[in-house]
């Protein structure tokens, strides 16, 4: 598959350029500018990055961070069998754990949601760092949605990251999926306070909780660009309330399972 001149192979992560280090030098730079590619397509074009991934998996199968970008764009295109297999072989190569959330979510795709919830229960999950346990709950809440468990799923996800204040990484994938699951169970009202909230923390636009909280207020946007309307019969639809007009109210603490879960790949 080409690869523009511009990618050289340096643009890699320093770990990643070490564990190449194994290899001869030109085909180090191969396999590098690669998985350069896969990094750069994952998300816009996962098909190409699948793409490029098969490249550096043919050119170097025995390095744990090829097979690692081989699980991720496989993951990116639903192929979950393959993606679990090669997430199972970097965890062998290299000990870490880092890979088990999304491995339990994989198993979701492969529609064993049970398999997902021991993985969220094994010895494991103590190893994961705050970021880890916390996509590990985001999975573990799906699961339970998977078999239709929206009141455990509810509760999966109550924990202190969702009732904290502060903002981190994960914070509005969390209050995002915890709202999904409270409108899932018919409980729009606190639904729409923890849109709220999503939209609050949600500072790079990684979810569309803007978008569902403007549903829920009734709020309809106009396509200036649809139809042959004159420009002065179309009216601008009222913006989606600010985040710091939201309700800030907080929910306390609870004691979640130390399984979690997700706004996955299905919900």
């Amino acid at each position: 598959m080409p690869i523009p001149e511009d990618v050289t192979g340096d643009e890699i992560d320093k770990d990643v350029r070490q564990e190449l280090q194994s290899l001869p030098k030109t085909l180090a730079e191969d396999v590098a500018r690669n998985l350069v590619m896969v990094a750069r397509l994952l998300d816009e074009d996962p098909e190409g990055a699948y793409g490029y991934s098969r490249v550096a998996l043919r050119l170097a199968s025995r390095v744990a961070a090829v097979r690692e970008a081989a699980g991720f764009a496989a993951y990116a295109n639903q192929k979950y069998g393959e993606a679990l297999a090669e997430f199972r072989a970097a965890k062998r190569m290299t000990g870490n754990i880092d890979l088990w959330p999304v491995m339990a979510d994989c198993e979701r795709g492969l529609d064993r949601p049970e398999k997902a919830l021991d993985m969220a229960g094994a010895p494991e999950v103590h190893k994961l760092d705050k970021a880890g346990q916390v996509e590990m709950r985001l999975v573990a809440a799906g699961a339970r949605r998977d078999l239709g468990q929206l009141d455990a799923a509810i509760v999966t996800l109550q924990s202190p990251e969702l009732a904290a204040n502060s903002v981190q990484p994960w914070t509005a994938r969390l209050r995002y999926a915890y709202a999904d699951a409270l409108l899932a169970a018919g409980r729009e009202s606190e639904a729409r306070e923890w849109f709220a909230k999503a939209v609050e923390a949600d500072r790079d636009g990684s979810t569309d909780a803007s978008d569902r909280l403007a549903e829920l207020d009734g709020v309809e946007f106009v396509d200036a660009m649809a139809g042959d309307a004159d420009a002065d019969d179309q009216v601008q639809a009222p913006a989606a309330p600010k985040a710091d007009e939201a309700e800030a109210e907080g929910e306390g603490d609870v004691e979640g399972e130390n399984d979690a879960e997700g706004e996955n790949h299905k919900d």
